[in-house]
């Protein structure tokens, strides 16, 4: 905008269309594994998700994979959930990326990278990444959908989606995701009642289910003698903010070691014109500076880079 000039009322349409560009110079937004999909793949995906609100993708990874998966959270698993949410018989892991690359093929599925592209804006974030061992004995969990504590009203497109991993197969006596089909679609006032029909996942070891953050669903009840191992990994627009604040807990060490699509959506990364920028400049920039016990510590450094 010229000041010699006196503005007129389209200059400032101007200046926002100018502002919603990506302003990153150094740092500009890479394709990410999703442009590899095959676009028919990926629209018969969608056309499923929107009539049902989920869908589930078979072998995704190998029995192989899977195997070392569990191998690599065994040793992580501890304390059972501190309430019935989270699952008194259920075992979770939280903050994985610092603990572990197995799972990272997960996160970043040139299938569920596709679906994401498509679905939000780019940039968007990684809100919660987490292992779930739902042991024998172990309840239902309550029915929730999972972009329900963000206050907007519903009916509405979705502000998050989700994935189901099975480590372990899933059936309907082990703890197999329960679906409300179609309830993507509900407005805020109506909540499951019995009149809704269920269904109970069964997928095979290394497929997993794929659904709208809209959606209600819960875990299932293990009335087996075998525990039930799940990966899920959620995602958000890159306008929310995630459920886990992965900036804080993972280190800089292991974002310079995940894939360019993980590292973007831990949150290094702008979602234009400057919504995540630090101090005033794209967040990678801290990954140029060695790791301090304070990130406030490299600010200094960081601006001079």
């Amino acid at each position: 905008m010229n000041p010699a000039r006196t503005p007129r009322a389209g200059d400032v349409i101007t200046e926002m269309d100018d502002l919603r560009a990506d302003l990153a110079r150094r740092y500009r937004s890479t394709a990410g594994q999703g442009a590899s999909a095959d676009p028919e793949l990926i629209d018969a995906d969608l056309a499923a998700l929107d009539r049902d609100g989920y869908i589930i993708l078979e072998n995704l990874i190998t029995p192989d994979e899977c195997q070392r998966i569990r191998a690599a959270v065994a040793r992580l698993l501890g304390h059972t959930g501190r309430n019935v949410f989270e699952g008194e018989r259920t075992q979770r892991v939280y903050s994985l990326l610092q603990k572990t690359r197995a799972c990272d093929r997960l996160v970043d599925h040139p299938r569920i990278l596709a679906l994401l592209d498509r679905l939000f804006l780019p940039n968007y974030l990684l809100s919660q990444l987490q292992v779930i061992n739902i042991l024998p004995g172990a309840q239902a969990q309550m029915l929730h959908h999972d972009d329900g504590f963000y206050p907007i009203p519903r009916p509405r497109p979705p502000l998050s989606a989700a994935t189901m991993w099975a480590i372990d197969s899933f059936t309907d006596a082990n703890g197999g995701t329960v679906i409300l089909p179609g309830s993507h679609r509900w407005d805020s006032v109506r909540r499951p009642s019995e009149s809704d029909a269920e269904v109970i996942t069964q997928m095979s070891t290394g497929s997993c289910v794929f659904y709208l953050g809209t959606l209600w669903h819960g875990g299932g009840a293990n009335r087996t003698n075998a525990p039930r191992l799940a990966v899920t990994a959620q995602y958000c627009e890159p306008w929310l903010r995630p459920q886990e604040a992965f900036t804080l807990s993972t280190s800089r060490h292991t974002a310079r070691t995940v894939s360019e699509d993980i590292r973007r959506m831990l949150g290094y990364s702008i979602h234009p014109p400057f919504m995540g920028a630090v101090d005033g400049m794209h967040p990678k920039r801290l990954l140029e500076s060695a790791d301090r016990t304070d990130p406030a510590d490299d600010l200094e450094g960081y601006r001079r880079g």
